[in-house]
């Protein structure tokens, strides 16, 4: 976890990486690991600022591994005269795609069906229009098109016939959420940035007089051990916890947080027909079929949450929405049998803006209106001297909100900070990814591997795929894949505890990899495998790589008692053998 020039986040390196935290002074303290946090570590650093990143659990822990994983523009937006959103991340996805980040962020196809031929075809089309008119000429996705009935069952064999008057193909772009953020905080890293996962702030600090904050108290919750961190400003970029830090410094912000609860479910590719992304209408919403591998995510819903932040769970009734709600334009409707995983997170949205900063939001319009209404956008508050913090916005426009929430903690520094510079610095694995990815036939045979794993690795971590790739010199059983059915190798495991800060199994299984998604039995099946390798690289004794797999096991148990997905004989037998291992 020790900051290197090549970002490298070593989690056995984490004593040194506490030691430079407690006793160097730095220009930027950011207090959470979510995308917006990462972000602003990165802009900080880049700006030539020294910045420590505190995350009180593991790196997008929270709303940052639990999204929709697209990076689009909100074409719904429109309909709320969202313009300037909806012109912003065009504008964005566009750079990721393009420039930032194209090994993470990857143009997809979204089918959507018309069943009002007169009314819905010009309506719509005029919508996409406007779409791909924000984005400008240079652009790295195709234009809309319109499609005929036949065209969109041709594409899109699963959609029932009934009623289906037509449709139209466009354009957005996905990610892995988890593997992004992740990827931020290792640039701001090699940028300088120390990076420290497993450590929260308990208290923020004020100077002498009483007035400006000047770093916090944190809490390493591996250890217990608190110290101070020393810092000239300090930025908030906490989610749905924001208000909790608010009370920390004794401040009252010019906004509070409304937590809106979304969850999707995960199902086989073989259950959806179709050879591209649909996004449909439900009563609420939209609801969105995106191509995830091998299999499709569903959702999703938009409903406040007052439960635990940490752990937002679905009910039941949010998997039957989602399935009654595919069901309504499908030919063969999903069942619960066919749900691999359920999964829900908590989008932070701007509840109240008061004029003026440190003002007293008014309580009384918390709830006063659905949570589908309420904006993305973002907003940004120094309630003092010293102290900025930042809520709302949405996973594409984090750059933005990263820069404008640096903007302000370092709007009354002592010395010229420059502009922001995250526009033009790729993230670690962009740089040559044209050509490394033309020489995967090469390093297939250079590896002895086969060219489906270099492309697997190529897409998961750009260039950097090379510093997995060399693990399998050092040591040839790390070529085997991990899970059957799965292209996730046992060298990743080792190189998320060397290079990614991974320090429990749950950080690999979860955000990582995708297995807690993605397979059948959440994981389970392989926890023992990954505490062991996990374990030969910590020191682990006996007793605690038990622990990590009983760890793991419950928190995977606990999502499952919800909402009654995985329980049959499989996923049982699973629990049994990772349990025995």
């Amino acid at each position: 976890m020790m900051m290197a020039s090549n970002g490298v986040l070593d989690a056995r390196e984490r004593g040194a990486m506490l030691s430079r935290l407690a006793t160097d002074r730095f220009d930027v303290l950011v207090i959470g690991g979510g995308i917006t946090g990462a972000g602003a570590a990165l802009d900080a650093a880049s700006r030539g600022l020294r910045v420590a990143l505190v995350e009180a659990r593991d790196l997008a822990s929270g709303t940052s591994s639990r999204s929709s994983k697209l990076v689009h523009g909100g074409l719904r937006y429109l309909e709320q005269f969202d313009f300037k959103l909806v012109y912003e991340a065009l504008r964005e996805r566009d750079l990721l795609v393009s420039r930032l980040a194209p090994h993470l962020v990857k143009p997809v196809s979204f089918l959507y069906p018309l069943y009002k031929k007169v009314v819905e075809r010009p309506y719509v089309g005029a919508g996409l229009v406007l779409y791909d008119a924000m984005e400008g000429t240079r652009r790295p996705v195709p234009h809309h098109r319109h499609l005929s009935a036949r065209g969109a069952l041709k594409l899109a064999p699963a959609l029932s016939p009934a009623r289906l008057a037509g449709a139209m193909l466009y354009y957005d772009a996905q990610v892995d959420d988890a593997r992004y953020t992740l990827t931020v905080a290792r640039t701001a890293a090699a940028h300088g940035a120390v990076v420290a996962t497993r450590v929260s702030a308990v208290e923020l600090r004020r100077g002498p007089d009483g007035t400006r904050v000047t770093g916090a108290r944190v809490r390493d919750e591996e250890s217990g051990r608190e110290f101070d961190v020393s810092a000239e400003a300090v930025v908030v970029c906490a989610g749905v916890w924001t208000d909790l830090v608010h009370e920390l410094a004794g401040v009252r912000a010019g906004y509070s947080v409304r937590m809106s609860k979304g969850v999707h479910v995960v199902v086989p590719r073989e259950a959806v027909q179709a050879d591209t992304g649909m996004i449909v209408r439900t009563d609420r919403s939209v609801l969105f079929f995106i191509p995830w591998g091998e299999r499709w995510i569903v959702g999703t819903t938009d409903t406040d949450w007052s439960g635990d932040r940490a752990e937002p769970v679905a009910a039941e009734e949010d998997v039957e929405y989602i399935l009654a709600a595919a069901n309504r334009v499908l030919a063969r409707p999903l069942t619960r049998s066919d749900v691999i995983a359920v999964y829900a997170g908590l989008r932070p949205l701007v509840a109240v803006a008061a004029e003026g900063n440190g003002s007293r939001p008014d309580k009384g319009v918390r709830g006063s209106k659905p949570t589908t209404r309420v904006s993305r956008e973002h907003l940004v508050d120094v309630p003092l001297p010293g102290l900025a913090s930042i809520a709302g916005g949405k996973f594409t426009t984090y750059r933005l909100m990263a820069r404008d929430v640096v903007d302000a903690a370092v709007a009354g520094a002592d010395r010229d900070v420059p502009a922001s510079v995250t526009d033009q610095l790729p993230l670690l694995g962009a740089d040559g990814l044209a050509a490394v990815q033309a020489c995967a036939g090469r390093l297939a045979e250079d590896y002895r591997v086969p060219r489906p794993v270099v492309e697997h690795l190529l897409g998961r971590y750009g260039t950097l795929a090379s510093e997995v790739l060399d693990l399998l010199r050092a040591d040839p059983a790390l070529a085997r894949p991990l899970a059957d059915g799965h292209p996730y190798l046992r060298a990743e495991v080792t190189y998320a505890v060397t290079r990614e800060d991974a320090l429990h199994v749950e950080d690999v299984l979860m955000r990582r990899m995708r297995l807690y998604i993605e397979s059948a039995d959440s994981g389970a099946g392989v926890a023992a495998e990954v505490s062991a390798i996990m374990g030969r690289l910590l020191g682990w004794s006996r007793r605690r790589r038990a622990a990590e797999i009983r760890r793991y096991l419950d928190l995977v148990a606990a999502e499952q008692t919800v909402t009654d997905i995985g329980s049959g004989s499989a996923y049982a037998a699973a629990l049994a053998g990772a349990s025995a291992g």
